[in-house]
This record gives structure tokens, sequence and C-alpha cells, in this order.
């Protein structure tokens, strides 16, 4: 038998073959909540016959979302919706189907038009919304401008993820990744060029590394003991002074930790 159709073990969780579907997008929610496409998508990924499947990129905050068509888990209403969603799925999945959801906060790259309709940021008169970000640089030229987080956003923020992993614990999902890389908001703690602070949440890389971890931890506190918990990080930012693979592989071991 190929190994591709073996069980893996991730954490605490075992997945009956090595397929997995990543998390993308769908732009399809309603403030946040999922909708009938997302019923309709996520059972027709549960039939596929992969081992695990991830929701796409999924908001703490209201405002963490990318898009307003984003996914949401910061409200009830929201979970209910998701609930309903994932038990559509698993009525029609292989028995032992493992379902991940991916949380994120978008930061800087935050308050945008759908990804088919451009992607650019949303204007004032577009419903935009005011992001925010480890310090006030724009993700581009013509982008907003984020608000530097204060002590208290930063604490606000990691217990989202926290009250967010709970919520996707409730549910029934088997695993969480958090969203730590493609410029959104945990990368951008991490690297030298998003986070220009300094304070005890920037600097050097020890202290970019510091939100990163705290989110990890109040996620895995959050979440029980049968729950995986990973993330998707990126290996560097392929700029000068930027992120390296080195600083991916101490991530990576903070992460582990």
């Amino acid at each position: 038998m190929s190994v591709l159709f073996t069980p893996l073990d991730i954490g605490p969780v075992r997945a009956p073959n090595r397929l997995a579907i990543a998390p993308m997008c769908q732009y399809s929610a309603n403030d946040g909540c999922a909708s009938d496409w997302h019923l309709h998508q996520v059972m027709s990924y549960a039939m596929s016959g992969a081992g695990v499947v991830t929701l796409e990129a999924t908001g703490v905050l209201r405002e963490g979302r990318i898009s307003l068509g984003c996914l949401g888990l910061y409200s009830d209403e929201c979970e209910y919706a998701l609930a309903r969603v994932l038990q559509a799925a698993r009525a029609v999945a292989m028995a032992d189907t493992k379902f991940s959801i991916q949380l994120c906060h978008a930061g800087r790259k935050g308050s945008t038009h759908k990804n088919w309709d451009g992607g650019a940021p949303l204007k004032a008169h577009e419903s935009a919304w005011r992001t925010s970000a480890p310090s006030a640089i724009p993700f581009g030229d013509n982008w907003h401008v984020p608000e530097e987080m204060s002590e208290d956003d930063i604490q606000r923020t990691i217990a989202a993820f926290a009250q967010a992993a709970a919520r996707a614990a409730r549910i029934g999902f088997d695993m969480v990744e958090l969203h730590a890389a493609h410029g959104y908001l945990i990368h951008q703690f991490h690297s030298p060029i998003s986070n220009k602070r300094t304070d005890a949440w920037g600097g050097d890389a020890q202290k970019r590394l510091r939100f990163p971890m705290a989110v990890a931890e109040a996620v895995r506190a959050a979440t029980p003991a049968h729950m995986a918990v990973g993330a998707r990080i990126t290996g560097t930012d392929f700029l000068e002074g930027g992120l390296t693979v080195e600083d991916g592989v101490e991530m990576a071991r903070g992460f582990k930790a």
C-alpha cells in the first residue's frame, strides 16, 4: 500500500491518510457566519476521501477578517452557523475524517474587497473598518495606514484567539491551525519588516516572537488535550532585512514547545 494512504499521527489526532485539503477562502460568509455555500463546499470536501479537511482563514474578531465575505468565529451566531456546517459534513464523511479550522487575524491586510473583486482596500463608503497592526505601516502603496496596537489591543486579540479556539472545540473540530503566515497579524508581529516596536512586543527576534507564542499558549490552554494545535508559518520574507529560514526554524521550535 502507498504510504499516502496510511494513517498519520498529528499530535493527539490520528488522520486516516495523508491527504489533506488546505484552507481556502470562500468570501461567502454573512457577517462572519457560514452560509449555504459553506454547507455545500465543506460537505463536498468531506466526501473527497481526504483524511484532513481544513476550513478557510477564520477571523477571531470582526475587524480581524480579511474581507466582508470572510468567515469568522467571534460570536454565538458564527458558532451556531459553523456547527450546522460541520454536523452536515460529518454526516457524509468517512468515519475517521478529521476536521480542522484555521484561525486568523488579518491585521493591516484586512478591510479589503473580496479576491474576485480585486482584493484592494475598502474605501470609507464601502463599509471599511479601521485596521490595526504591530506598527503603523501600510501593507503597500495606496493601502490604509493601520493603527498601532496598544497593550490592551494586544491582550484583547490574544484572548480572541483563545475564545475562537474554545468555540471550535465546542463545535467539534479535531484540530486548530494558527495562520502565522502570508503577511497576516501573527506574521506581522514576527517580521522586522512590519514590526518596528520598541516595547516588549518588538525589537530583537525573541521579542518579535512574543506575540505568536502568547497566541499559541492561549489557544493550547483553551482547547482540550484531544485536539491538535498547529500553525502555518512563513519560512522567509524573501526581502532584505526580513525573516530568514533560521527565523522560521526558531518559530517552529517555539510553537512545538
